[in-house]
């Protein structure tokens, strides 16, 4: 079997050669390797690399820039594990990293792996409520964050806790990053890590009310990874930014592990608000050559004047949800560029894709990255032209998928048998491109986050004038989908505006910003089968095909017209 070495150059030499990629491609062979030492510090940080830029950021509102080269990448991750371990971090401990894109967390990112410690990584969004079930379920021995978090952390238990905050300022309880800085920049592993020592834990929606946690291991992201950089079509020197906020996969994808794996420089534009036109101009400024971006962002930059901008772009890039004709339209004809779709998972690197130089099918996110098996299967198991996305795992097992979903004591499931499967289905063509369909359970996407339709109306059915929820995604300008509520409401309340929004009040207070329910809709009956659950397909039919059949329909009301 091949290096890690071999297996990355392989796949640059066929960077757009899609047939030679597939049948020749080898996933590195499964020896002990600790990415952050025996590639980023090896490869990347090594003489002749090591004062290239390694990471940039750019913070629009500011009016600042931060940039990292390899060599200090290197150097002060050295100080933040040195640090860590004087704390007593140990291999395999846990840590819950919130943090928005600032150099420590990339910083933290490749000490954590040195030192084997297990991060978590979690999105600032998150309610209080939220935190602490990451804290509980993730075994947390330490969370670091900004002075941002310090109040939705009040709460949390402290009984075998460190709280380590990145700001400036001193705040009571907690531990100061700043002093990581002081500890010495040179580090020595305390032994071997294995290729399926555990690496990441991402809390992930589902259909249960808690979401699932998926265990990476310091193989599958780090080496799987190597379809990502496929996808994207990185190359040494390149400067690619990705659109995507932390705590979530693909920020680890596409600003992480990808990037770097060809050796590329990671370009980070901050934002609050999103601006398309100032996106543009530090595409232009900046001689971005690979972009990616989902399509909520996608639909906004095609507003501005793109043929005006004089992009050093080589390569773009989608993600999240197919992408309409008049988007990928409009920037062919502005940039002589074609948006290429990509296909991955949380429990997953890049499964399916249209890479560089590959023919691109209207609405197909393409066909299976290199090392990876895929097969459309109907509920049986049997092939079938729509089904289920699975990963054949009968031959060589793809680098980048799971461990397993996680249980409270660790024990893993979901990654063994002979397939897995994606919950997601597709239709297959004779020419092997697959074509998004939906999700085989109720979970949908909004603003390319994951929305589960059980957890929002577990907080639903909380509120007392709420007897019964059902959520379905309804379409949406820009975000593509937006939760939607059916009501019943209990007797007596009154299906009044004033009823709407104490519910929508309720729910903010209670769920992160991109879980918010937008839509309300009071209803007198619920569509339900025979064993009494709610039929959301029934409703989903009723938002995005105006078909009221077997439907009971009531008065909606919109979050903009009853909150203002």
């Amino acid at each position: 079997m091949p290096s890690f070495r071999e297996s990355r150059d392989f796949l640059l030499k066929h960077r757009t050669d899609y047939d030679a990629a597939v049948k020749g491609f080898r996933w590195p062979e499964p020896i002990a390797f600790n990415w952050a030492i025996d590639w980023f510090d090896a490869e990347l940080a090594r003489p002749a690399n090591r004062d290239n830029v390694g990471l940039w950021i750019v913070d629009v509102a500011a009016g600042t820039e931060t940039k990292r080269t390899f060599g200090e990448l290197s150097r002060r991750s050295n100080q933040v594990a040195n640090w860590l371990r004087a704390k007593g971090l140990r291999r395999g401990d846990h840590l819950l990293l919130v943090l928005n894109n600032v150099a420590p967390l990339w910083e933290i990112m490749l000490a954590a792996m040195k030192l084997g410690v297990v991060v978590i990584p979690a999105t600032t969004l998150l309610t209080t409520e939220e935190l602490a079930d990451r804290v509980k379920r993730g075994r947390a021995r330490m969370i670091i964050t900004d002075e941002h978090q310090v109040a939705k952390c009040a709460g949390l238990p402290k009984d075998g806790v460190i709280f380590v905050n990145t700001s400036e300022a001193p705040i009571a309880g907690w531990t100061p990053l700043a002093e990581a800085y002081a500890a010495p920049d040179t580090f020595k592993a305390d032994g071997p890590t294995n290729a399926d020592d555990p690496l990441l834990l991402y809390f992930t929606s589902g259909t249960t009310a808690l979401p699932k946690l998926v265990r990476h291991s310091h193989r599958s992201y780090p080496v799987g990874a190597l379809s990502t950089m496929y996808w994207l079509g990185l190359q040494p020197g390149d400067v690619h930014v990705n659109i995507s906020s932390p705590g979530w996969a693909k920020h680890a994808w596409s600003t992480f592990f990808a990037p770097w794996n060809a050796g590329a420089t990671v370009l980070m534009i901050n934002q609050a608000p999103f601006n398309a036109a100032a996106l543009l101009d530090v595409l232009v400024r900046c001689k971005v050559t690979t972009f990616c971006a989902p399509p909520t962002v996608w639909r906004l930059m095609i507003q501005e004047d793109l043929a005006a901008r004089k992009v050093s772009l080589r390569e773009v890039c989608g993600a999240g949800e197919p992408l309409n004709p008049e988007v990928i339209n409009k920037v062919h004809d502005a940039w002589g560029l074609t948006i290429r779709d990509g296909y991955g998972q949380t429990e997953t690197t890049a499964q399916i894709a249209n890479s560089p130089g590959q023919k691109v099918k209207a609405g197909a996110m393409g066909r299976p990255m290199p090392g990876y098996t895929v097969r459309v299967l109907d509920a049986d198991g049997m092939p079938t032209d729509e089904g289920e996305i699975c990963l054949d795992l009968n031959a060589e097992r793809p680098a980048g998928l799971m461990q397993g979903y996680a249980d409270a004591e660790g024990k893993l499931s979901g990654a063994n048998d002979s397939v897995y499967r994606t919950g997601d289905v597709a239709s297959l063509d004779e020419d092997g491109y697959l074509t998004f369909v939906g999700r085989a359970d109720d979970v949908f996407k909004s603003s390319d986050y994951r929305i589960s339709p059980f957890e929002l109306e577990s907080v639903l059915i909380e509120h007392e004038a709420v007897a019964e929820a059902a959520i379905v995604p309804t379409p949406d300008d820009i975000r593509l989908s937006v939760p939607k509520a059916y009501v019943l409401l209990t007797a007596g309340t009154p299906a009044s505006k004033e009823t709407a929004a104490a519910i929508l009040r309720y729910t903010h207070e209670r769920l992160a910003p991109f879980k918010r329910i937008r839509r309300l809709e009071f209803v007198k009956e619920l569509p339900k089968t025979i064993s009494g659950k709610i039929r959301r397909n029934q409703l989903r039919r009723v938002e995005y095909q105006g078909s009221a059949a077997d439907v009971v329909r009531g008065v909606e009301f919109h979050e903009k017209d009853v909150l203002g």
